[in-house]
């Protein structure tokens, strides 16, 4: 799979497009649709699956993409996303204008309007402007297209504080039948591609539509596969725990955060036997390279730290004791500046919730030994420490010695550019 590689592997099925709709003051691209067609052209249904914010404080679009969903049975024809105005906080007028966005896009494509799915990203409690939107889908509809240049122009549309655009994508070869009908010759392949945006106001919480309100990060995966909408709900649920739930930037979870999945059922093949485990594997792994992204592309970032809890007693207290971390403004300016200053890790693990003995707790920062057992590591050398802390990414280890719970975590440094960007965003 390769990050941000030539897209020869576009999964097939679909179709991109973006313009300027006058939403951002900058004039840059700021209306994105992506669009699933049949193999003769019409706009058809792709089948959807997503995972939305946690915040209880919800946009505009997470709720009427919600009830979308559940009006379709997770049927999607097209995704709208607009980048400049969040539509979040701006009560029914906002509701009622991401409706109106959603019967533009449809009258426009060819579908019913609850097979649109809308996305906003931007500054939230700004009224949203609908208007830019529906004038703007005439030349919407003419920018589609399914090569690289259109799928690039999809993502772009989305970024706000982003500095580079993310996507990453991955062929899952399929050799043997998958039924009698196909011959033994017969060798295909299931393509999928992600794209996401997200820079800041980054800590997704992120659940299914069904459950409390989680979805500022948005991220669309596309798929050729031919699946179920529960079948690709299990594939998603499985794939963000540990990539887009085990990162966090800032620790503030967006109103608007929203992660969908799409599968045209271009490829023919179905989503079955073997082709399970192969496709939630590379389904992983796209989620995971688009969340390092994410961080790394972090507003003001200088270091993307990976934190490996290990030896807690559950999975769950080894999250407590790397989100303690991860969002501890002591340990992430300190990451800023490369300072192994060590004991500001023991204090944020010792008050993450966790239980553990700090008699039994080991911790390294790269592969330099700082703490073990209750007292400075013998072997801490300051000096290669800091310097371990000077590389764009490094590795904190912490073994708390309490069992057998892991987890990964990623997470950035805390600059005096961070603060910047997010001083004056409204101004």
């Amino acid at each position: 799979m390769n990050d941000n590689a030539d897209l020869t592997a576009l999964p097939a099925g679909f179709q991109w497009g973006a313009v300027r709709a006058g939403i951002k003051a900058s004039g840059n691209l700021d209306l994105a649709i992506a669009v699933a067609r049949d193999a003769g052209g019409a706009v058809s249904a792709a089948v959807g699956a997503a995972m939305f914010t946690t915040n209880r404080v919800v946009a505009a679009p997470v709720t009427v993409g919600r009830r979308h969903l559940a009006a379709t049975g997770g049927r999607v024809a097209a995704v709208l996303v607009n980048s400049g105005n969040a539509n979040c906080a701006n009560g029914e007028p906002g509701i009622e204008g991401c409706v109106a966005t959603c019967v533009a896009a449809a009258e426009s494509f060819g579908c019913i309007f609850d097979e649109v799915f809308p996305s906003s990203t931007g500054i939230i409690g700004v009224p949203f402007p609908a208007e830019k939107v529906v004038a703007a889908m005439p030349e919407l509809k003419v920018s589609v297209g399914s090569t690289e240049r259109h799928a690039e122009a999809f993502v772009r549309a989305m970024m706000t504080t982003d500095t580079r655009v993310k996507m990453a994508r991955t062929v899952v070869p399929v050799a043997a039948p998958l039924d009698a009908s196909q011959p033994e010759s017969n060798t295909a392949e299931v393509r999928i591609w992600g794209a996401a945006k997200g820079a800041g106001m980054i800590h997704p919480q992120l659940s299914a539509p069904a459950g409390p309100p989680h979805a500022t990060m948005l991220v669309y995966l596309f798929t050729d596969v031919a699946a179920c909408a529960e079948h690709l709900q299990a594939a998603l649920a499985a794939a963000v725990k540990p990539s887009f739930n085990c990162i966090s930037i800032d620790g503030d979870t967006s109103t608007n955060d929203t992660v969908l999945l799409l599968a045209s059922g271009a490829s023919g093949l179905p989503l079955r036997g073997d082709l399970v485990p192969k496709f939630d594997a590379a389904l992983g792994e796209v989620c995971r390279s688009l969340a390092r992204q994410i961080v790394a592309d972090g507003e003001g970032v200088g270091h993307a730290v990976t934190l490996d809890i290990r030896g807690a007693a559950s999975a769950a207290d080894a999250k407590l004791v790397a989100k303690a971390i991860a969002h501890s403004p002591l340990c992430k300016t300190s990451w800023s500046s490369a300072d192994p200053n060590w004991g500001r890790l023991l204090a944020a693990a010792g008050y993450s919730g966790a239980t553990f003995d700090p008699a039994r707790a080991r911790i390294w920062i790269g592969d330099q030994p700082v703490f073990e057992y209750g007292v400075r590591a013998p072997a801490f050398d300051e000096a290669a420490a800091h310097q371990a802390m000077t590389q764009p990414e490094y590795t904190i280890t912490i073994d708390l010695g309490a069992g057998k719970g892991e987890c990964l975590f990623l997470t950035c440094d805390l600059t005096v550019e961070y603060v910047r960007i997010n001083a004056d965003y409204s101004t």
